[in-house]
């Protein structure tokens, strides 16, 4: 009898170890993902959308590299305020650059396969660069607080060398939370569904797609996202609070409109990039107020594309300096191309 019983207990922790070999080759089953994009989308709407969406990446990467350029070639750019705007267009370019190549060629070209390793790599440079525009708008808004603040002592407390190490400091710390969110996600299985409800890989996506229950991973993958977003905007709050204070006390109105339209522009690009965020991130939380798959993937392509696409013009239309100095550099193209048709004639 006792022979009978471990036999029977050998058999069982045998089929138990086969039956953890097999879940475990499963689990490495999926090798590659398809990026769906709009789920209801219907394909003859394909052709148009791939063409919207390489005429905003062409949008981006023109507007954000002009910005880029002008930084590069005029040492009158080269102050604490303008290297923000420089590391913000640097950014844009980066963020749009990882997203919307695979998009495009999806719709254009019906090619929406994506390697695991490949859809991994997206998706942690797609958090980063999210990470990181939440952290330079942090520090966008340190700079006004000084600059309005504390006027006299702006010179030396915001200096070029302070400010190109908060910059350096946020391109370095914002790969930190996307690693913790990776780090979960690779610590679960996937081993059939492989259809990405988004444009790009994200983390919400892909957890969907997992073998196993992921509410834990996606309960600390949002916290981390709360984290990221909820300090920044807590410190952006109080600043432009501290400011707004300080304008109204400001005796002269031409100096509280001077004050009021360079934050303006900021403000403007901050609450582009953090409400729609918001709802997206509230709303996945929340079962009575969840989103259809659509709506959640439009909105997110709203938040992440309307900001890097606006903000050269934003620059523009608002910043002063920036405004002359490109006219000033087209007029000097006009005036060589004239010359030069001049001498050729």
């Amino acid at each position: 009898m006792a022979k009978l019983i471990l036999c029977d207990v050998a058999g069982r922790s045998g089929h138990q170890e086969n039956s953890a070999s097999m879940s475990q080759a499963n689990a490495s089953t999926v090798t590659e993902f398809f990026i769906v994009g709009f789920p209801g989308l219907l394909p003859k709407y394909f052709p148009l959308t791939a063409a919207l969406f390489l005429c905003i990446y062409l949008a981006v990467l023109s507007g954000n590299s002009l910005i880029v350029l002008l930084f590069v070639i005029e040492r009158s750019l080269h102050k604490p305020m303008y290297i923000i705007i420089l590391s913000l267009s640097l950014s844009d370019i980066g963020f749009c650059t990882v997203a919307l190549p695979k998009v495009i060629s999806r719709y254009w070209f019906n090619d929406g396969y994506i390697s695991f390793d490949a859809c991994l790599i997206q998706r942690q440079l797609i958090h980063y660069f999210g990470t990181l525009n939440s952290l330079i708008m942090m520090i966008m808004a340190l700079d006004r607080f000084l600059a309005i603040c504390y006027p006299l002592r702006y010179p030396v407390l915001m200096s070029n060398r302070t400010m190109k190490l908060l910059i350096g400091f946020s391109w370095v710390t914002a790969m930190i939370a996307p690693t913790i969110s990776l780090m979960l996600t690779l610590k679960l299985p996937f081993c059939g569904p492989n259809m990405i409800n988004h444009c790009f890989c994200d983390s919400l996506s892909m957890n969907q797609l997992a073998c196993a229950d992921a509410s834990l991973y996606n309960l600390i993958t949002f916290g981390v996202a709360m984290f990221v977003l909820l300090v920044p905007l807590s410190f952006i709050i109080f600043s432009y609070a501290s400011i707004l204070v300080s304008v109204l006390r400001i005796a002269n109105v031409q100096g509280r409109l001077k004050a009021f339209s360079t934050c303006a522009t900021q403000l403007t690009i901050i609450i582009i990039y953090y409400i729609p965020r918001f709802v997206v991130y509230i709303t996945s939380t929340i079962p009575n107020a969840q989103l259809s798959s659509s709506q959640r993937i439009a909105l997110a392509m709203f938040y992440s594309l309307l900001p890097p696409l606006l903000n050269p013009f934003i620059y523009f239309l608002r910043i002063k300096e920036i405004r002359q100095l490109f006219l000033k550099r087209c007029e000097q193209r006009n005036c060589v191309l004239c010359s030069t048709v001049t001498i050729s004639k």
